[in-house]
C-alpha cells in the first residue's frame, strides 16, 4: 500500500528534512507541500538540496488543502498547529513536529509556551523506557502523534535508563547542551546571524526558562513509572529536578549534551551500566558506545541515530552520560518518521540510517 502525505510548513528546516527522509521512502508518495508566506513559490526554490522533489509547489496551510491525504505531518512553530489538528478529524494518521500536543501538563503549558491548550498524543520517542516498557508501544496502531523537542528527546534518552532502573536520583540532575541553531527553525533572528555565532558560543534560556524542561519532567517521570512502589498520588513529575542550560555553537546541526545525575545509595558500577544497556541493548537508533567512548555531533551527522557515552563519576558520585545526535534527524525529523512507520506497521526503520555522513 502507498500512503498520500501532505507536509506543512515544508520550506523550514524539519519540514524540509521530513521530505528529504519521506522521499526514500518506498510507502509514501509525497502529494502536497504547504507553506504560509512562501505559498504559490517552487520548493525547490526554498529546499534546492530536494532534487527528487522539484516538481512540487508550495500551497497554502488551510485545513481543506492538508485534509485527503492519508498522513499529514505539521512542521509548524508552536502554538499553531492546533488550529489545524482541530479541523483534521478524517485524517487517519496525523505527525505534529510542534509542540501543541506534547504537554499533558495544563499548568506547564501556560508557564512555558501560554495560549490555548491542546491534548496531548502518543509521545514520538520509540525507544524511551516507559513504565516497564518503551514508548514504542503506545506508538503501535496510533492515530495521533507528537513529535519530541530535540533537545528534550536527547537529554530524556540519556536519562530514562537510569530513571526507570532507580540507579540515579532524579532530584539533581545537571545538563549542558552544545546545540546547532538550525534547531531555533528558519526564521530571520539577528541572534542566529552567522556573524553573531561564528567563533562563539551563546548561552541562551538559562535559568530554568526553556520549554523543553516540562517535556523532559515528563518524560523522564513516565519512565519512573515502572520503578515506583510506593503508591503516591503526588504529581508525577515530583522530584524530577532539572537544571537545563544550552549553548548555541557554530554548527549547523546537532546536539551535544552532557547530562549528570547523582548515583543512587548502594548501586554499584556494573548495575549502573547494566541499566542502560538492558534499556538500549538491542535498539538500532540508540546506541550504548563501550566503556571510556564518546560521541562526537560528527558521528550522528544526517543519521537518525542517537550515541551515548557513559561514564561514572565516584569522586562525585555522579553518572555523566554525553550523547551525540542530529536535531534535525533523530532529534525532530527522523523521529516523526520512525514513530509514523511504527504506527503503520512497516518496519521501524525504513528510509531510515544509522550511518552518518564524514567528514
Amino acid at each position: 500500500m502507498t500512503y498520500s502525505v501532505a507536509v506543512s510548513g515544508a520550506s523550514g528546516y524539519a519540514g524540509g528534512e521530513i521530505l528529504r527522509i519521506l522521499a526514500a521512502h518506498p510507502d509514501i508518495e509525497i502529494r502536497t507541500v504547504t507553506a504560509h508566506s512562501n505559498a504559490g513559490q517552487p520548493l525547490i526554490q526554498h529546499q534546492p538540496h530536494l532534487r527528487s522533489l522539484a516538481h512540487l509547489t508550495l500551497q497554502d496551510t488551510t485545513p481543506e488543502i492538508l485534509a485527503g491525504h492519508d498522513i499529514v505531518f505539521l512542521a509548524l512553530p508552536h502554538g499553531q498547529s492546533g488550529q489545524y489538528t482541530d479541523a483534521l478529524g478524517g485524517t487517519p494518521l496525523v505527525i505534529d513536529a510542534g509542540a501543541d500536543h506534547r504537554l499533558e501538563s495544563v499548568a506547564d503549558w501556560d508557564a512555558f509556551y501560554g495560549g490555548d491548550f491542546h491534548e496531548p498524543w502518543v509521545y514520538g520517542v520509540p525507544e524511551l523506557p516507559v513504565a516497564g516498557a518503551t514508548q514504542r508501544e503506545r506508538l503501535a496502531g496510533a492515530s495521533r502523534i507528537a513529535a519530541p523537542g530535540c533537545n528534550a528527546s536527547t537529554v530524556s534518552l540519556s536519562l530514562a535508563p537510569g530513571v526507570a532502573a532507580g540507579v540515579i536520583d532524579p532530584s539533581d540532575i545537571v545538563t549542558v547542551l552544545a546545540v546547532g541553531p538550525s534547531g531555533a527553525g528558519k526564521s530571520l533572528k539577528p541572534n542566529l546571524l552567522a556573524s553573531e555565532i561564528l567563533g562563539s558560543a551563546n548561552p541562551y534560556a538559562v535559568g530554568g526558562t526553556h520549554r523543553h524542561i516540562p517535556e523532559i519532567r515528563q518524560a523522564l517521570a513516565a519512565a519512573r513509572a515502572g520503578a515506583r512502589t510506593d503508591g503516591a498520588e503526588s504529581a508525577p513529575d515530583e522530584g524530577i529536578r532539572i537544571s537545563f542550560t544550552p549553548v548555541l555553537v557554530p554548527m549547523a546541526r546537532g546536539i551535544l549534551a552532557t547530562s549528570t545525575a547523582p548515583i543512587a545509595p548502594g548501586v554499584s558500577d556494573a548495575e549502573i551500566r547494566a541499566a542502560w544497556q538492558d534499556a538500549y541493548g538491542d535498539e538500532t537508533f540508540v546506541q550504548l558506545l563501550p566503556a571510556g567512548q564518546f560521541p562526537r555531533t560528527a558521528d550522528v551527522l544526517g543519521a537518525n541515530t542517537a550515541l551515548i557515552g557513559l561514564a561514572i563519576d565516584r569522586a562525585a558520585n555522579r553518572v555523566v552520560v554525553v550523547t551525540a545526535v542530529d536535531n534535525l534527524v533523530k532529534g525532530t525529523a527522523g523521529a516523526a518518521v520512525q514513530s509514523m512507520n511504527i504506527a503503520l506497521g512497516l518496519p521501524e526503520g525504513t528510509a531510515l540510517t544509522v550511518n552518518g555522513v564524514a567528514p
